[in-house]
């Protein structure tokens, strides 16, 4: 187990600002994943359970928690509940087994912002956690101050949602959703357009992430997520916010 103090550093010996912990099991994997973060610069923290993994995230307080499932004592959609119960901190979770949209969702339902299936391709891996990291410093267009209708109220600059009075926690990757659609009001955003502005140009093959993270976004603001009245559905083509009259 990584002493905490054991804070990994970049070629040239500098101690790097951006933080992010790996959480797996297989010490091949989190020491592979390790050597290549620091090759990009990153301070690395590597923990070989969820439990040590809990420990690390709450002294080291990383910018990205990259989280194995399947982990003995605690596995990660537990970490990751657990992570999200004090902070929005980006979530990266690695399975062995393909992704489905119900394994998404489950994610999504624990908190988590991104889905990974091993074997990991690291140039792959190193491109999906700079796209996390980037959608996490995303705050919108620094123009627009939000939109409050009386029941749904969204400061952009501030990154706070309400729902009827009541303040809610969106992932970085539902926020900077919700802001692309709402700063787009009115207008049909595209599946594609949706990809490269919300996860990046490397997700543009990704269709089903749209959908997927619309229907968990709608749960969460939606006065009936089965008939949405903000984010609409262009079929076969993308989603557009419409606002709402004042109540």
């Amino acid at each position: 187990m990584l002493n905490v103090a054991n804070r990994e550093t970049a070629p040239n010996g500098r101690v790097m600002d951006m933080k992010i912990l790996v959480v797996d099991d297989e010490q091949v994997i989190r020491d592979a994943l390790g050597r290549r973060l620091r090759r990009e610069g990153y301070n690395v923290f590597l923990a070989g359970s969820g439990i040590e993994g809990l420990r690390l995230f709450h002294s080291e307080q990383p910018d990205l928690v990259v989280l194995d499932i399947v982990m003995p004592e605690m596995d990660g959609l537990t970490v990751c509940q657990r992570v999200r119960e004090v902070a929005e901190t980006p979530i990266m979770m690695l399975s062995a087994n393909a992704i489905t949209e119900e394994d998404i969702i489950r994610g999504l339902n624990a908190g988590a912002d991104e889905y990974l299936v091993k074997p990991l391709r690291l140039n792959e891996f190193v491109a999906r956690v700079q796209a996390l990291l980037r959608r996490a410093q995303m705050t919108g267009n620094e123009n627009a101050s939000g939109y409050n209708d009386g029941y749904l109220s969204v400061d952009l600059r501030r990154r706070h949602v309400y729902v009827a009075g009541t303040k809610i926690h969106l992932t970085p990757t539902e926020f900077k959703l919700l802001a692309v659609l709402m700063e787009n009001s009115g207008r049909v955003v595209t599946q594609r357009e949706l990809l490269e502005q919300v996860w990046g140009h490397e997700y543009v093959d990704d269709i089903y992430y749209p959908r997927v993270y619309i229907s968990q976004l709608r749960r969460k603001i939606e006065p009936d997520a089965a008939n949405p009245v903000y984010i609409l559905t262009e079929h076969r083509v993308g989603y557009r916010f419409e606002k709402q009259p004042n109540v």
